[in-house]
């Protein structure tokens, strides 16, 4: 059985910045596109970012383009996500998510696209 582990949230003044890990067990996350959603009270969940295996391309939600940044270390089984310039309206439980794909890799950023969840972090950004 797979398993995400999020980790790194926490507490910040606006402005700040935090990151977030996310570690894969239970098998190998080859050919895993991983995304980061979060979900804010009261609100949906929110597609935050998403990269391929390689690494290679990913995408962002309009919120937190410039301001976010998504990578992998495949050796590792882990991905990040760089918060900077972190605002009061990024507070949210912040989720780690996986999904096997093949051929081209066009970006997932739908929650029902993805196999795998983590329990969530929460990242509070006080004003």
């Amino acid at each position: 059985q797979a398993q995400l582990h999020e980790s790194g949230g926490g507490l910040v003044q606006a402005g700040g910045s935090l990151r977030l890990s996310c570690a894969a067990s239970g098998r190998t996350f080859s050919s895993y596109a991983m995304g980061w959603f979060r979900q804010a009270p009261g609100k949906e969940r929110e597609f935050v970012a998403t990269i391929s295996w390689t690494g290679g391309i990913t995408y962002y939600g309009d919120s937190v383009k410039g301001r976010f940044t998504i990578s992998r270390d495949n050796a590792k089984n882990t991905v990040y996500l760089q918060m900077n310039s972190l605002k009061p309206e990024d507070t949210a439980v912040y989720y780690c998510a996986a999904r096997y794909y093949s051929g081209r890799y066009y970006g997932f950023v739908a929650t029902d696209e993805y196999d795998f969840w983590g329990q969530g972090t929460q990242v509070t950004v006080s004003s």
